[in-house]
């Protein structure tokens, strides 16, 4: 049986009660009716429960998801989705900085691709895990604190057997069978952002995206937010109405994962990099889905001009996310937290709780997990990516952006550990386009073109 995840409408409603929580709606009622009649949680941690429905129960939550949407929310003053209201929110938003002569040098882009590739191979095998198992896993192998990659060799099998590694990677991602940069969706998305700059230009529309998606992007390389949203696109639903037609998952961190490639391509501008990330995560997300793809694109965007240490660049991402939103708050205190603990494991565990209301995939605890792990590195690479794998949540998206802002502060492939980009041997797989093979150093030449585009 076909149990296609993240669009059935009876797994959705469990997600969208939740969502509606955690947004500032009042879902109790419609929550009530839906346990009365005999319907399921949202999956913990998959994409579908393992059963279908009755009809009855899929056509009812089909409604209830309907009348959600129509719920006023009392936090929508503080979280707008608006582009002006955004702006109008933030009252030390970046000036628009003049162009460069020269985009930084290619290899600064080579450095922020491969890590960007490192660090999401890093968290790929342990992806879904709960925390303790990820512990667990890496003690068995003397790889704790986390400081390479992870391996199945020594790994006792009850241990094994109770916290398995993630299906898809774990014949591609371990240190025992790494043979390149497999593909993922914290890959592909940046490589759809660069063809989208190709075509279009930096004055590209949500609408652009869109038909880039349709005429590039298999459906089924498409996760959460942007499974709905395409689903919406072949519905006939324009954007930015994809973003919010029972889409559960528009606060969840894909607007994030396609944020680097704005930040690479407006060196030293982030708020120019935060409205490209915010015409791009339209598509698919709102509210603090959105500023968290503002924010880590205004994070890259002060670290590829090379002129600014990891602090400095955190500090900048914040003043594009409007300050009295969960994301900005939830922040600022990772900051705070990473700045006041010398064990990191303490600052996770203090996350956990702070965010152990919010499911493992959502924008706000992991991009808390990112800026804590950069700040309590100091931009380390190394340190950078295994704090935040360590962290759990969605461990291949968080270790690829903080590999990605990491990488740029190294400045250049060189700069980086032969552990991490040897492995990868300059060879990344894809279905996006023609890109399929392509190396890092290719990719880099290319970013570079449209950094210095005017």
């Amino acid at each position: 049986m076909l149990r296609l995840t993240w669009v059935q409408p009876e797994d959705l409603l469990g997600h969208e009660l939740r969502q509606a929580a955690q947004d500032g709606r009042e879902p109790a009622a419609v929550a009530a009716r839906w346990r009365a009649a005999g319907g399921p949680d949202a999956p913990a941690r998959a994409g579908a429960s393992p059963e279908p429905v009755s009809r009855y129960l899929r056509l009812l939550a089909e409604d209830l998801l309907d009348e959600l949407a129509e719920l006023p929310s009392r936090l929508a003053e503080a979280e707008p989705t608006g582009p002006a209201a955004i702006r109008a929110l933030c009252p030390d938003w970046p000036g628009r900085a003049a162009r460069p002569g020269a985009a930084p040098a290619v290899e600064r882009f080579e450095a922020a691709w491969l890590g960007r590739a490192a660090g999401c191979l890093l968290g790929k095998p342990v992806e879904k895990l709960p925390l303790a198992g990820i512990r667990q896993l890496a003690r068995a192998t003397g790889n704790w604190p986390l400081s390479t990659w992870f391996t199945a060799r020594g790994v006792p099998e009850d241990l094994a057997a109770a916290h398995p590694w993630n299906r898809r990677s774990a014949a591609t991602c371990l240190a025992e069978n790494i043979d390149g940069m497999p593909e993922d969706d914290d890959l592909d998305h940046p490589l759809l952002g660069l063809l989208l700059l190709r075509r279009h230009g930096r004055g590209f529309t949500t609408a652009d995206l869109a038909r880039l998606w349709l005429e590039e992007l298999p459906a089924g390389r498409t996760f959460t937010a942007e499974r709905v949203a395409y689903r919406n696109l072949l519905l006939g639903i324009e954007p930015p109405r994809t973003a919010r037609h029972r889409n559960p998952f528009r606060e969840w961190i894909g607007g994030l994962i396609r944020a680097d490639v704005h930040g690479w391509t407006n060196p030293g501008d982030p708020g120019a990099a935060a409205e490209q990330a915010y015409r791009d995560a339209a598509l698919t997300h709102t509210g603090n889905g959105v500023y968290a793809a503002m924010f880590a694109a205004a994070v890259i965007a002060a670290a590829t001009s090379g002129a600014h240490d990891v602090h400095a660049c955190l500090a900048t991402g914040l003043r594009v996310v409007p300050p009295g939103s969960r994301l900005a708050r939830a922040v600022r205190h990772a900051v705070r937290l990473a700045g006041a603990h010398a064990d990191f494991d303490t600052v996770v565990d203090e996350l956990h709780t702070a965010h152990a209301g919010y499911h493992w995939v959502h924008a706000v605890p992991n991009t808390a997990l990112i800026a804590a792990a950069l700040t309590h590195a100091d931009g380390d690479f190394t340190g950078s990516i295994c704090r935040v794998v360590s962290g759990g949540w969605d461990t291949d998206s968080n270790g690829a952006t903080a590999g990605s802002v990491a990488g740029l502060l190294a400045g250049s492939p060189a700069a980086l550990p032969d552990r991490w980009t040897a492995p990868l041997k300059n060879r990344l797989a894809t279905t996006v386009a023609d890109f399929d093979g392509t190396g890092f150093d290719a990719l880099a030449r290319l970013t570079r073109q449209e950094a210095s585009r005017p």
